[in-house]
Formats: structure tokens, sequence, C-alpha cells
């Protein structure tokens, strides 16, 4: 194991002591990588088709559309009423994706202000504003290689906009404060139960946002259009 071998390559001869110590250490650190193993297929279980509730013909087309998308990187656009279950859906996606392996990061935009929800998405340095007495790292960081959830993108102001546009252009960001550029890798799924469209059209959501995010759609029907389901999830 790393731990013995680190111990046998700089004390030579061990007692039996440090060897107990290095075989526990190597013990512990397989039982943590067997439970996250454990968590993540249990978390991907969770969230198969076949877990979520819903049998009417609306939700049957849902799933269609998320067996079709799953499998790719394509950004996901999910639109529906509070409590139809975007984040939901959202986790579907990425536990059925080639990225399952890696983070799913959810974000709700609309209980972040500007500057908090810069520095959450992007990180800072520190000193960039009052307050950043260290460097944080961001959640674009956090979910590489993984799937970013935002929830209520239609809450986020102009300038955020703007940033989310360039890092969905040039898959590259800048942390709040920094003049470095970091790669981003991770797949962006969104979602609203605002309507962007009037939004765009009052200028109040970017044009050009709207159709970078907007690539493969998919709009979750409210609970009094699919009345069948409502015993089961009772």
């Amino acid at each position: 194991t790393e731990d013995f071998d680190k111990l046998a390559e700089s004390v030579k001869p061990f007692t039996p002591e440090e060897l107990t110590i290095s075989v526990e250490r190597s013990l512990e650190r397989q039982r943590l990588l067997r439970e996250n193993t454990l968590l993540r297929a249990e978390a991907g279980s969770k969230y198969r088709f076949e877990n979520i509730i819903g049998a009417a013909p609306q939700m049957q087309n849902v799933y269609r559309l998320i067996a079709k998308c799953a499998p790719t990187n394509s950004t996901v656009f999910i639109r529906g009423e509070s409590g139809t279950g975007k984040e939901l859906i959202a986790r579907a996606i990425h536990y059925n994706s080639l990225r399952k392996d890696k983070p799913f990061v959810p974000v709700d935009c609309g209980s972040l202000s500007e500057t908090l929800l810069e520095s959450e998405l992007f990180g800072h340095i520190k000193g960039a504003f009052t307050g950043a007495v260290t460097n944080k790292q961001g959640l674009f960081k956090v979910a590489d290689g993984g799937t970013l959830f935002l929830d209520e993108i239609g809450n986020i102001s102009p300038a955020t906009q703007a940033k989310l546009l360039r890092v969905l252009q040039e898959h590259e960001y800048k942390p709040v404060g920094d003049t470095r550029t970091q790669p981003s890798n991770i797949r962006l799924i969104t979602a609203t139960n605002l309507d962007i469209n009037a939004m765009v059209a009052a200028g109040k959501f970017r044009e050009d946002l709207f159709y970078r995010i907007n690539i493969f759609p998919i709009v979750l029907p409210p609970l009094r259009e699919r009345r069948e389901d409502i015993p089961a999830l009772a």
C-alpha cells in the first residue's frame, strides 16, 4: 500500500507499532473508497427513470427526452412551475450520463446576491473584495468533469449573464479579482419557472445567452395537467 511503501522507504527498520499504524491507515483508506463507491451507486440508482413518479403521457415524454439527452454533453434547459421537480430531472440527466461518476453541483441563483453568486460560481482571490481573506474555489471548479445545475437562472443579473455567456463560448472563466483564466469542463443544466421568452423580449435576459442555454429544452408539466399521477405521489 502507499502508506506502507512510504514507511518502508523512510524508516528501516520499522517497529511493529509503526507497521500497525501504517496497515490501519491503509485499511481506513480502502474503507472510505468503498464507502464512496457505494454512495455514488446509491445516488445513481435513486435517480433512475423508474424511481421518478409519473406515469402520465406528459411524463413519459419527459423520460424520452432525458434518455435522449443524458448520454450527450448538450446544455439542457428545464422549464416548469415551482414544485414540478426541475432539480430531480436535472439529477436524473446527470446520473444517467457519462459524467455520473463526477460531481453534481446545484446552485439556487435566486437566493444569492449578484456579488455572492459570482464568487460562488467563479471563486475569488484573496483581497478581491472586503471580506475576501483567502482564495476561494468556485463551483465551476468544484463541478469540474461533472454537471453544474443553475436553478432559477432567470434571476441572475446582466453582469453575471455576460460572464456566464463567456464561459459557454470560451470554456474558461476568471475568478473574481484574478487576471488569469481557468479552463471549464462542466456540463451545464439550467432551469427556471419564469417566462424567459418574455424576459428576452423585454431586454431583461440576454438573447445570445438564451440561445446558448436552450440547446436541449425540457418542459415539465404541472401536476394539475397530470392528475392521474396524484394517487401514486400521495
